[in-house]
């Protein structure tokens, strides 16, 4: 189906999107926050809100923790894994002793003793001051966001008091009580309850609830809630939280047109990079450059746009992995690796409930695929990676080793072009791609052998002579290599050519006119 033919984005569609991204962040299984969302709006409705301020607290819900990632830079410092400790934290009264003992437990948590020791000293000598400067990082960044996407002053206003309570000892602490939105009370509380609910049933939010009433939550919306708990809980591990959520969002939901869809990509691409501070701006710079490298490849319009959008989007699963791994300087281990790569996949799912999104994200989701098929996650041949997903993986190259990292400085313009070259010799990266990325980013590259499916000059060599029937050992002796080398060379050649015999690798060279018929290759075997 074309983007033309796909129905319109809403409004609703993208901020549940985004939500899916902040369950990451947080911690917490995918549908987190919309579940917590129809729990927050079942309560709503029996504590008798009207259709506006139902659709405020859709809203309020899903945007109420977006900030999350804003401040995971400042978390991984004291604390390793970021997401961690906020997974934990929902076990718990967030103020006094509970709280405190919480995060020392989790100061420099993968680190030996000596280093444990002394960075808790210092965390509680200035560490808790951090802390609180994270509850304001979040709730700017949520603001921000709300802002860029045009919701009203309500929802703004709601999502400025993600953090006060009921007994005044939240952040700011400027309110307490009623004074704090009815909206923002009842998220509170929905927030909390899946968790509990998820991994206890409702015996364990009933014991949540009642420790908690009078200090973190609206002791009225508690007794609310554990009257009417069959309601409110009823089924929810049955019904689709993403359709309940997008139907109930339409009092203040709206169709989003394509420059809309664009800037809110584009808050997609701010929001992952706000991961770490080493990756701040590289999806916005990522799209640029595939974008330009796309129009001089000569795309069409819609494939060059899809292909720009997935870049502002390909790091989004990011989110899913602990800043602590992103800011890491030693070598990752195994384990921190197997996690980086969950990353496309993590993008991918985040997108996939809403059509003109799930599109975007297929394409986004292979940008760390590999012509040679040793690219993540699935290992894709050559053969089954679009032109869009092509130029993307090299764009993305590129513009990682412009940028600095914690283990490596950035590279000069002479370095990032020969690893390139060097990318697409291995049969990593395609050739036509990655000169186009050059090109864009101001390169004057000599043009060389256009070949196609990534093939290299050396491989395409070596196919004329598979073709005409010469065994790996004739085709050593004739290029001066060794017979192990040929044999490489013809399993990246079936690879990215998506053919296994010597009679489909013929026909493929034939049409793609990598056989000269005046050639005289043909030996007997």
């Amino acid at each position: 189906m074309t983007p033309a033919a796909m129905p319109q984005v809403r409004l609703a569609e993208l901020v549940a999107s985004l939500s899916l991204a902040t369950d990451l962040g947080l911690g917490q299984p995918q549908e987190h926050v919309l579940r917590q969302t129809v729990i927050a709006t079942r309560l709503g409705t029996l504590a008798g809100l009207n259709e506006d301020d139902l659709a405020a607290t859709f809203y309020a819900s899903l945007l109420a923790w977006v900030g999350c990632i804003s401040d995971s830079h400042e978390m991984a410092h004291w604390f390793d894994d970021d997401r961690q400790l906020r997974a934990d934290s929902y076990h718990l009264d967030k103020v006094g002793l509970p709280m405190m003992r919480l995060m020392l437990s989790h100061v420099a948590s993968g680190a030996g003793p000596v280093r444990r020791v002394t960075m808790i000293g210092r965390f509680l000598t200035r560490g808790m001051r951090d802390a609180m400067n994270i509850y304001l990082t979040h709730c700017q960044t949520t603001g921000d966001i709300a802002e860029r996407l045009g919701l009203d002053d309500q929802v703004r206003r709601s999502l400025t008091q993600a953090f006060e309570r009921w007994d005044g000892k939240g952040y700011p602490g400027d309110i307490s009580g009623d004074q704090i939105e009815r909206v923002m009370r009842i998220v509170h509380i929905g927030d909390d309850t899946e968790v509990f609910f998820r991994t206890g049933g409702t015996a364990a939010v009933a014991d949540m609830l009642r420790s908690r009433r009078g200090t973190e939550f609206d002791p009225e919306l508690v007794d609310l809630c554990i009257k009417h708990a069959e309601e409110i809980f009823g089924e929810l591990d049955a019904v689709d939280a993403w359709d309940v959520v997008i139907d109930g969002c339409a009092p203040l939901d709206r169709r989003v047109d394509e420059a809309g869809l664009q800037e809110v990509l584009e808050i997609f691409a701010d929001y992952a990079d706000l991961k770490s501070p080493w990756y701040l701006g590289h999806s916005r710079a990522v799209a640029a450059l595939t974008g330009a490298a796309a129009r001089l490849l000569g795309l069409g319009p819609a494939d060059a746009l899809l292909a720009e959008r997935a870049a502002l989007v390909h790091r989004l699963g990011a989110i899913g992995v602990s800043t602590g791994i992103w800011n890491k300087v030693e070598p990752l281990s195994a384990i921190e690796w197997e996690r980086v790569r969950t990353v496309p996949y993590l993008t991918e799912r985040i997108l996939c409930r809403q059509p003109r999104l799930a599109a975007i994200g297929a394409v986004a989701a292979m940008s760390h695929e590999r012509m040679d098929s040793s690219g993540y996650p699935r290992g894709l041949p050559g053969s089954a990676i679009p032109v869009t997903a092509r130029l993307l993986a090299a764009a993305d190259t590129y513009q990682s080793l412009s940028e600095a990292r914690p283990d490596r400085p950035a590279l000069t313009a002479a370095e990032r072009e020969a690893a390139l070259a060097g990318e697409v010799d291995a049969g990593r990266l395609d050739a036509e791609a990655c000169r186009a990325v050059l090109v864009a980013a101001g390169h004057v590259v000599r043009r060389r052998q256009s070949l196609v499916n990534g093939l290299t000059a050396r491989e395409a060599e070596v196919l004329a002579l598979v073709v005409r029937g010469l065994s790996n050992k004739q085709i050593a002796a004739r290029l001066a290599i060794t017979p192990r080398t040929a044999a490489t060379h013809i399993e990246h050649i079936f690879t990215k050519t998506g053919v296994s015999t010597r009679g489909a690798a013929a026909m493929f060279a034939l049409r793609h006119g990598l056989v000269d018929a005046t050639a005289t290759d043909q030996e007997s075997s």
